[in-house]
């Protein structure tokens, strides 16, 4: 045995996790690049959580499963919901400074929330605040070993996870072998191509998982953020939700509010009513974005609040203090994943998985805004533990170079744009049966075309990942025939 426990991905979840376990467990985490190519360092918003005195979990619980068009799995979301607090306090303790005012927690709302309930960091930087806070704290723990690998499969031996292989940076292929496997490597943004995630997301650990036989759920629910701020650009960054909690409006290119007359609660719907509303708005007025109107918050505030936002805006020649935002919405979560409690357990024994890789039920068909940092918090936890309580004492060996290939300069960069123009046509916002069909035809032309240029390199096995799991999120939008959530289906 080489270590105790392997975590796969450095964002939030895999970071906590790692921090949960006991100085005696010897635990391997394992990136593909630093910890700042994470979508949890790109995270704005914050943390949802309970804190304030006027706020009750029946609250948080309910706004969630309302947002998730009701299909959540409540066990799960009152569980996550409930430890909220105690891994806030947590946090703390580990050096993550959470914004404040007049000595308490300073706290906002955001799109499906009645209550503010939403911690945050630098005003605008949370996910930054936290990976600056955690990574440090890694480094010094003598039982946490951190190395950069690219995760190729899990080796599963007799139905149970006894490790993964890895390819490191001189093309050596290693076999790592740990008790314990725990997948947190994020979200699936480079299916898509446009998106706000990091452009590390391409689903590794979801394909891994289902190469071994691993259980996979709900990848039909993938969340566009409404508020992207358009460019030609394909990676975006995204306009925080919060500034529509602070008040920001949503206007046409003609600068005419629209939300109100789309949902009662205008701005502050849920993230897949105020995207279709967006999408139709765009289309009446035959433009590729709307606007966010932030000059309708006091200007010393939105500058204190959203300085991140405003560095990127004026970046742009944007001043969010007098200029309206251009936003449309983008690609920007993957709801569905390796199917897990809120224990991280998956149907092979050995395997764990939490984070925006996993689905615990927490989000239903729609994820409320900043549930997933608290998700990943509160379940790489809770699977810290449950890992740490069946451990066996073991002997350690060093790792072993299981064997090498020859480097290979074959470039997949075209191959992975029309794969994600694909899914942008037939899998996005709106779908249709006849769509989603023929994205599976030119899916699996492309896969057979990609096969014969295969080549043994993290491109090429990074490109499999995303055709992967680009074929899971259209074979289960497929099987669910009616819309909820961010599921929505256009009669033909």
């Amino acid at each position: 045995m080489n270590y105790d426990v392997i975590i796969v991905g450095g964002g939030i979840a895999g970071c906590y996790a790692a921090l949960s376990f006991d100085s005696t467990v010897k635990v391997l985490i394992l990136t593909k690049e630093d910890f700042q190519e994470s979508n949890t360092y790109l995270a704005q918003g914050g943390i949802a959580a309970v804190i304030d005195k006027d706020d009750k979990t029946s609250y948080h619980v309910k706004d969630t499963m309302v947002a998730g068009a009701g299909i959540n799995d409540i066990s799960a979301v009152r569980t996550i919901v409930e430890e909220a607090e105690q891994n806030i306090h947590i946090l703390h303790e580990l050096g993550v400074n959470f914004d404040e005012e007049l000595g308490e927690y300073a706290l906002t709302r955001e799109g499906g929330h009645s209550r503010d309930r939403i911690l945050h960091i630098d005003g605008d930087a949370t996910g930054q605040g936290l990976i600056r806070a955690l990574v440090p704290e890694l480094r010094h723990r003598e039982n946490i070993s951190i190395k950069k690998r690219f995760c190729l499969d899990l080796i599963i031996e007799e139905g149970k996870c006894k490790g993964i292989r890895v390819l490191d940076q001189e093309q050596n292929v290693i076999e790592i072998f740990a008790q314990a496997v725990i997948l947190a490597t994020g979200g699936v943004g480079m299916v898509y191509g446009v998106t706000t995630n990091a452009t590390t997301s391409t689903g590794d650990g979801i394909a891994v998982a289902a190469r071994a036989g691993a259980e996979i759920i709900d990848m039909e629910f993938i969340q566009f953020h409404p508020t992207v701020f358009y460019s030609e650009e394909r990676q975006r960054f995204l306009i925080s939700e919060a500034v529509r909690g602070e008040g920001a409006l949503l206007r046409n290119i003609h600068h005419e509010r629209f939300m109100p007359s789309y949902d009662e609660r205008a701005e502050l719907a849920p993230r897949d009513v105020v995207s279709r509303a967006i999408l139709e708005e765009m289309e009446k007025t035959q433009s590729k974005f709307v606007y966010l109107d932030a000059t309708v918050i006091p200007r010393e505030h939105l500058l204190k609040r959203f300085p991140t936002i405003n560095r990127k805006c004026l970046e742009y020649g944007i001043d969010i203090t007098k200029d309206f935002i251009p936003v449309a919405p983008s690609q920007h979560y993957c709801i569905g994943g390796i199917k897990t409690d809120t224990y991280g357990k998956t149907n092979i024994d050995g395997l764990y998985s939490c984070g925006e890789t996993a689905c615990t039920g927490l989000h239903g068909a729609n994820r409320l805004a900043s549930n997933s940092l608290l998700e990943g918090v509160v379940v790489g936890k809770r699977t810290a533990e449950s890992i740490e309580a069946h451990l066996e004492k073991v002997s350690y060996e060093p790792e072993k170079i299981a064997y090498q290939r020859k480097a290979s300069n074959q470039d997949y960069s075209k191959d992975r744009v029309r794969i994600q123009n694909i899914m942008l046509k037939y899998a996005g916002i709106l779908r249709t049966e006849a769509g989603l069909i023929e994205a599976e035809r030119q899916l699996a032309e492309l896969t057979r075309e990609i096969s014969d240029r295969a080549t043994f390199s993290r491109e090429y096995f990074e490109t499999m990942n995303i055709l992967l799991v680009a074929g899971l999120i259209l074979s289960h939008a497929l099987k669910r025939k009616d819309s909820i959530g961010t599921h929505y289906m256009v009669k033909e």
